[in-house]
């Protein structure tokens, strides 16, 4: 069989265009017996290291190469008309040099010449052409297009300028055959030109998929990079069906009658060695001051830091700090702890918050030493080797937490410290996910969008969700795939499902060099910012520095509390100096009173927190820890072992020094580690690589490391290298259950580190809502100024606790919401339609002339220019000259007059047609008051509606407010918690700020109904749509005709309803609320009751099943139950009466069936 290499290779990194997976196509290339093959992907090099590592563990020989585009004149150039043209070129690296000019090309091509495509131009490549190869490309390089155009002079010049470019025998004619006629004249041209010139021929196929079964669904993805259909005339084709991975056979029938561009192939192969080393690391140096090395600088800020931290150095704390430095030292990590202390201290001396830690690092001694974090490692038993294990070598990870709105200036710092070409942010890459890929395919198929988005929400919402296993476990897509249309809507869907679909700026990611960063990764421009085209992962494996610079939005809330507090009772409040102890603040915690406290504030935390009363920050660490999926089942039994310890129970003894913290729940990482490190006699690295297997859940290498833990490990010569458990005295029994123990929690457990972290925040912000409630509460309301769904749960969270809000006013709100008195005064800056100019003009002129007396007496010493009469209009509406004693109903009648008059009036002043007496006259005016018809304020409801309409929430009341109490009450969920779920396109709910709701699930929800309309189905059934408004906002419900029929006397206009439905959450689209029940409003919360019914024949015990659920969720709505099976029908005992949570709502459905579970 003859030899072959496909050298002209695009992958899934071709983005739209290249439908071959990386895997796909070497696997492919293994089966037709080839033993090497090339990337070239479209203009960059997104795919190399993925692509170099798959063949490389197959023994499949990796070409790295980049097909790139080649600018008409100079990259620089882009004139429309003429520079939007481009030619293709296929460049292969022969060696390291040539990959490093390869990036550097790529790089340039992006961040020079991007001008619809990244372009290079024939300068940059005489440049950087050092051990490249070059095929002349496909019908789009420069020769062929001077071919068909019937310029063959001017194409064997272009053909004899590449060559001397790229030097003889690096410069090779491609010639491709795909069943296309213009490539048939090509082929004729290059081959004449190959013979006249003495440039060598070599055949390539333009590959884009894997098999020649792929096309369709290639086609398909074209029309998804266009925005076309398939049915769209003249769109972007490939005209044949030729273009995929063909065998050497095909590939030599083709070329039969010129034999050496076969042959050529693999003499180009075998001249293409680039190799990736991936034990390399190249981090930046920090330049230490003079008389230093960078170890002994380190060593002394740590020895100035520890005794900063601690009074007394104990024997512990100095053998920690020596272990850590040795294993920074040995593994050559030290410049990087300076780096990030030197931003880290930045930050602080420059007044922007840093969080007191994240993620693995806040369990390093040396880091809490240097201030990077905040958390004292020792006192809550955090590990060292989370961070840095000696055992297995990898890149540290010191992620860190910054003031939200200030985080870009930490960012900016380090990119002028170590030099804007050494610094740059990281690519991430969105992907088609199930649903995604469904309506994608959907649209280009031109299938109508009805029908394409019932079959993509047939797909379950679910994390890491594919359409394999949502055929799987839907029966209702598995009959909808029956269908000729959809069978082949799901089958093009699952051959682009995972295919990266765009690229993107991560959002915290940054890359730091030793040298400029051309030297080792290519680079693009994504809008203003500078890019790797390596993700995150890739950089880590490659040597190079990665470090998270998060934004996050609490320590901005922090920042402005403490001003405030500063600002209006001058006093200094140190979070850092908190001692953890204060018990007002856990009991404000453990009443469920943690609106706007970090981590603490969902529904079903507020209800876990109420059953654990916290009592200290140990409490909180586990709190976080436990409230996640998988975890949650430990709740229980860790909040029986905090109420009595008669409840804790042991695998045996010797867990308890380790799990005694947490009431004898394996909650944490750290606990798993120090289990095998305590019990079985395991190093702390060892024990890190044993939680590590334990999660990814290797049922061989979980087996090997049963008989280790157990029995221990000796090596050839006999020497013990773990005693195991056995031989530390554990017997076998015990310690294969303290085994099946680990291995069932490993895959849950959470990193305390982590967790430690982020209660810290979580007691810091709990311990400012305590003490300074106003203040707290109108920095959580600062934080959300454009989303006025936040602001009115906030105001609704502030005014349950006593503190009232007041509208806005010319005379005393500032931009943002601020503390007035023990009041929290509205900002101007929440008004629609009133701008940063108009308020600084407000505020301006009061602050340098005094407070406005009057409509007219503001406008006269306001900067006319900066407002107009939308905004005007906009500030009367919502009240701000209420305080005036103007009423809004006459100001409306008169405003643009009185706006008008004065601005002729400055008018005539500047023009210096006003006498001395006109002056005069003029402020004698401006004291006296506005000249108002009348007339009637409006009704309430209308100021209301003004309020609604210029704030986006209700101010001076609320059409619910005295129905306030009954709402909290019998409502499971409001509009605050349903539209914090968002749905992203990657097919995974994102949970802001951990609210406990998701798609599908079962809720109740009040409120008025501010709106309904009509719709006739199919079947010729009244449907509705309504807009229900709670006191948070309001949400769209679809009634469907069943129940609008069934309900129908309650659906009107102006009704207060409790409705109880099911939440329906779908990407690109606000959540909703599918109806099911409408009832009204009781007039009193002690109406409210939880019925369930036990039906006939299901396995459902009352002590084992119903029982421990009613007991997680304790508050006061009666439980009444009915047995089917004995018609037994009783009100539960008082101690399993319930507070009313979504989660406990899904859990009984699940158990008992939906119909079987209602609130009444």
């Amino acid at each position: 069989m003859p030899k072959f290499s496909h050298l002209h290779v695009h992958t899934e990194y071709s983005l739209l265009d290249g439908a071959g997976r990386v895997k796909d196509l070497i696997n492919r290339c293994r089966e037709l017996g080839m033993d090497s093959i090339a990337i070239t992907d479209h203009g960059n090099m997104y795919g190399v290291v993925h692509f170099y590592k798959e063949a490389s563990a197959v023994g499949i020989k990796p070409i790295i190469g980049c097909e790139v585009y080649v600018a008409p004149r100079s990259l620089f150039d882009k004139q429309p008309h003429i520079d939007d043209s481009y030619a293709h070129l296929t460049l292969l690296a022969k060696d390291n040099d040539g990959y490093k000019n390869l990036i550097k090309l790529v790089s340039a091509g992006f961040i020079d010449g991007f001008y619809y495509k990244p372009r290079v131009d024939m300068q940059l490549l005489q440049q950087y052409h050092e051990g490249l190869i070059a095929l002349s490309g496909c019908l789009a390089g420069n020769i062929p297009m001077l071919i068909l155009e019937q310029r063959y002079e001017e194409a064997e010049q272009m053909a004899l300028k590449f060559n001397d470019i790229f030097g003889d025998g690096n410069f090779y004619l491609e010639l491709q055959d795909h069943g296309i006629e213009d490539e048939q004249r090509v082929l004729q041209e290059l081959i004449r030109i190959s013979r006249r010139t003495g440039i060598p021929p070599v055949a390539t196929n333009d590959v884009h998929y894997v098999d020649k079964a792929d096309a369709d669904a290639h086609d398909v993805l074209l029309c998804i990079q266009t925005g076309k259909t398939i049915d769209t005339p003249d769109r972007m084709r490939f005209q044949t069906d030729q273009f995929y991975l063909k065998s050497p056979l095909e590939m030599y029938e083709s070329f039969d009658y010129i034999p050496e561009a076969i042959t050529n192939s693999i003499a180009i192969a075998d001249r293409c060695n680039v190799t990736f080393d991936f034990s390399k690391r190249y981090l930046p140096k920090y330049d230490v001051p003079s008389g230093f090395t960078s170890e002994q600088y380190l060593r002394q800020l740590c020895e100035t830091g520890i005794k900063r931290r601690y009074s007394d150095i104990t024997p512990q704390i100095r053998d920690r700090l020596e272990y850590e430095l040795s294993v920074i030292c040995q593994m050559g990590y030290v410049d990087y702890f300076l780096i990030v202390w030197d931003f880290v201290k930045y930050a602080k001396d420059n007044g922007i918050m840093v969080g007191p830690g994240r993620g693995s690092g806040v369990g390093s001694l040396v880091a809490y030493a240097l201030n990077i974090t905040n958390v004292d490692p020792l006192q809550f038993g955090l590990l060292f080797e989370r961070l840095l294990n000696p055992e297995r070598v990898s890149m540290p990870d010191i992620d860190v937490d910054f003031c939200f709105e200030r985080r870009q200036e930490v960012i900016d710092y380090v990119f002028h410290k170590y030099g804007y070409d050494r610094v740059a942010q990281i690519i991430t890459f969105g992907t088609m996910a199930a649903r995604a890929a469904i309506r994608d395919v959907g649209r280009a198929l031109n299938m109508s969008y009805a029908e394409v988005d019932a079959v993509a929400k047939m797909v379950p919402f679910q994390l890491g969700m594919t359409i394999d296993k949502a055929l799987s476990i839907s029966g209702e897509l598995r009959e909808a795939y029956q269908d000729a249309r959809v069978k082949r809507l799901i089958d093009t869907a699952k051959a682009l499902e995972g295919l990266p679909r765009h690229a993107s700026t991560h959002a915290a990611g940054v890359v730091i060099s030793e040298k400029p960063l051309t030297e080792y990764v290519p680079l693009q421009r994504n809008d203003d910012v500078i890019t790797t085209q390596f993700t995150m992962g890739t950089l880590e494996e490659l040597g190079l520095l990665k470090m998270d610079f998060l934004g996050l939005r609490t320590l901005t809330v922090i920042r402005d509390a403490v001003d405030m507090v500063r600002s209006n009772r001058h006093i200094d409040v140190d979070l850092d100096s908190l001692s953890f102890d204060d018990a007002a603040v856990y009991d404000m915690i453990g009443r469920g009173d943690t609106d706007g406290v970090f981590q603490l504030e969902s529904a079903g935390m507020k209800q876990f927190m109420k059953e654990l009363k916290p009592s200290c920050l140990e409490d909180i660490i586990a709190g976080i820890s436990l409230y996640r999926p998988g975890p949650m089942e430990q709740i229980p039994r860790y909040l029986a072992g905090k109420k009595d310890p008669q409840h804790i129970s042991y695998t045996h003894p010797c867990l308890r020094p380790i799990l005694e913290v947490t009431y004898g729940c394996m909650v944490y990482q750290e606990q798993v580690m120090q289990i095998v490190r305590d019990i079985a006699g395991y190093s702390m690295g060892r024990a890190d690589l044993v939680r590590r297997a334990m999660a990814k859940k290797k049922a061989d290498v979980m087996e090997k490391e049963r008989q280790s833990f157990i029995y221990g490990v000796v090596d050839e010569e006999g020497n013990i290298v773990v005693p195991g458990a056995v031989r530390k005295g554990i017997d076998e029994v015990s310690a294969s259950a303290i085994f099946d123990e680990m291995e069932e929690f490993a895959n849950y457990a959470f990193n305390k580190c982590h967790a430690a972290a982020y209660a810290v925040i979580a007691y810091q912000t709990a311990w400012l809502k305590c003490h300074y409630p106003i203040e707290f509460m109108a920095a959580m309301m600062n934080s959300f100024m454009d989303n006025t769904d936040k602001i009115a749960y906030y105001i609704q969270a502030a005014k349950r606790i006593g503190i009232r809000i007041l509208p806005p006013d010319i005379n005393h709100s500032n931009a943002k919401f601020s503390v007035e008195s023990d009041t929290i005064r509205f900002g101007l800056a929440a008004v629609k339609n009133v701008g940063k100019d108009a308020i600084n003009a407000i505020i301006n002129a009061r602050e340098s002339q005094g407070l406005f007396t009057s409509f007219t007496d503001m406008c006269r010493k306001i900067d006319m220019h900066a407002i107009n009469k939308k905004m005007m209009e906009s500030l009367i509406k919502c009240g701000a000259f209420d305080s005036l004693g103007i009423k809004r109903s006459a100001l409306l009648k008169v405003y643009e007059r009185i706006i008008e008059s004065t601005l002729r009036n400055k008018k005539e002043n500047l023009d210096g047609q006003v006498s001395i007496f006109d002056k005069a006259a003029t402020r004698q005016v401006s004291s006296e008051s506005d000249e108002l018809p009348d007339i009637p304020e409006y009704p309430v409801k209308d100021i209301l509606a003004m309020e609604k309409e210029t704030l986006g929430i209700y101010v001076s009341g609320h059409p619910l407010a005295e129905h306030s109490d009954v709402l909290e009450s019998c409502c499971t969920a409001n509009t605050a918690h349903i539209k914090a779920l968002k749905i992203d396109e990657n097919d995974e709910d994102i949970l802001e700020d951990g609210v406990s709701v998701k798609d599908g699930d079962s809720v109740v929800m009040g409120g008025i109904i501010s709106a309904i309309k009509t719709k006739t189905t199919k079947n010729d059934s009244l449907m509705a749509f309504m807009t229900l408004e709670d006191l948070y906002g309001a949400i769209e419900v679809l009634v469907f005709p069943t129940v609008y029929n069934r309900y129908l006397s309650m659906l009107k206009p102006d009704n207060i309803v409790l409705i109880r439905g099911r939440i329906s959450a779908r990407e690109g689209e606000e959540p909703k609320l599918i109806c099911d029940e409408v009832n009204p409003l009781p007039q009193s919360s002690k109406a409210h009751r939880l019925y369930l019914i036990i039906g006939k024949g299901k396995n459902v015990s009352m002590a084992e099943d119903i029982k421990p659920l009613l007991e997680c969720y304790s508050g006061k709505v009666p439980v009444y139950l009915y047995d089917e099976a004995s018609k037994h029908r009783f009100m539960a005992d008082k101690k399993l009466w319930i507070e009313l949570t979504p989660e406990l709502l899904n859990r009984l459905e699940e158990l008992l069936g939906r119909e079987c579970v209602k609130v009444i």
